[in-house]
């Protein structure tokens, strides 16, 4: 039996926007947003995560 996809959590941006947005709070080798950094890694690996569910 399939695993059961995970439920719906709205709109995901994939994975590609939301690496361009990370990377933009690199400035001069330095991270300007720490907090907005770890919510952008989570959403980041929402979208790979997503990204494999659609592949599969």
């Amino acid at each position: 039996m399939p695993p059961t996809p995970p439920a719906d959590r709205g709109s995901v941006r994939s994975a590609a926007e939301v690496n361009a947005e990370m990377r933009a709070l690199w400035v001069d080798g330095a991270l300007s947003d720490a907090a907005r950094y770890q919510a952008l890694l989570e959403e980041w690996a929402e979208a790979v995560k997503a990204s494999v569910v659609e592949a599969a």
